[in-house]
């Protein structure tokens, strides 16, 4: 299924939260990878409908989606960043309901309730309270609720905000198998939820689509631009102030410095394989203080 997003803009009195955003997706993960405020629920809200765009249009297979009506809706799974639960309904009451709202006929909905909560590892907890629920635990009932009508599109918008590491992996590789034969577009500021498990990324920028490509294709933008170098600690101080750090390590005694730098910050600094992590610095970072004379 190709999704089109051609020019959508969404603004707020004189401040852009979406400025021009053009995009294709078709099958497969994509990463809406952005910091806080850069456009991404905005961009989610404007497709799924809860907000209206200012210009622009989103195509499905080529129709405009404002044509398509509630044909179009039922191709679409959505977990919004703060999911509403009904705390008192046990795992399986409160899916049985969603799939009433989603118009499920009776005699499917217990199998599909029963199927998906045994994808997610949930079984067990199916007669639980969802107050009962862990975080991550109530993370994995929202995804069940948006896989219920085995969705075209699944969007999820940060899906994965407040879980533990473990539990963040445990969803990552929910959203692998989830991803056959569909769209999922996954919002987040967290650059490990997207970067081994999309096809592409989209980096969103105060409302500006900066740049799509697959995480390799990224990583090479900024080939030249990342480095390792060791310092005292001293230094090592002086240098999180003025460069845009991603990482620092302490071994005896030094400490080993990544920096993300158009050029050469010095002599003693040594390429190194850009990642992620680093793209997203690097686009995304705020303004250098000034330069130290010496390491």
């Amino acid at each position: 299924m190709e999704i089109t997003f051609e020019s959508v803009s969404k603004q707020y009195k004189k401040k852009y939260a979406l400025k021009n955003f053009t995009a294709t997706l078709s099958e497969g993960v994509y990463g809406l990878l952005g910091e806080n405020g850069a456009g991404k629920t905005t961009l989610i809200n404007i497709f799924v409908g809860i907000l209206r765009g200012d210009s622009g249009t989103i195509r499905v297979e080529g129709r405009d989606v404002k044509t398509l009506g509630k044909a179009f809706l039922s191709q679409i799974g959505y977990m919004p960043q703060y999911p509403i639960f009904y705390r008192d309904f046990t795992v399986k009451d409160f899916l049985l309901y969603m799939c009433a709202l989603k118009d499920i006929p009776t005699h499917e909905a217990e199998a599909r309730v029963s199927e998906l909560l045994a994808t997610v590892n949930l079984t067990d907890a199916r007669s639980k309270k969802i107050g009962a629920l862990s975080g991550g635990m109530r993370q994995r009932v929202g995804i069940v609720q948006a896989m219920l009508s085995d969705p075209k599109i699944l969007i999820l918008d940060e899906p994965t905000a407040g879980l533990d590491p473990s539990e963040r992996i445990r969803f990552r590789n929910l959203i692998s198998r989830f991803a056959q034969g569909r769209t999922i577009l996954l919002a987040t500021h967290i650059v490990s939820d997207v970067e081994c498990i999309a096809r592409e990324i989209l980096l969103l920028k105060q409302g500006t689509l900066l740049m799509q490509g697959t995480p390799a294709a990224l990583e090479r933008n900024i080939a030249g631009k990342v480095w390792n170098i060791t310092a005292g600690a001293e230094d090592a101080a002086l240098l999180t102030d003025m460069y845009c750090v991603s990482n620092m390590k302490q071994e005896d005694g030094r400490f080993t410095l990544r920096m993300v730098e158009d050029g050469c910050p010095f002599k003693t600094a040594q390429p190194v394989q850009p990642n992620l992590e680093d793209v997203f610095l690097y686009y995304c970072r705020g303004e250098r203080h000034g330069t130290p004379d010496t390491v």
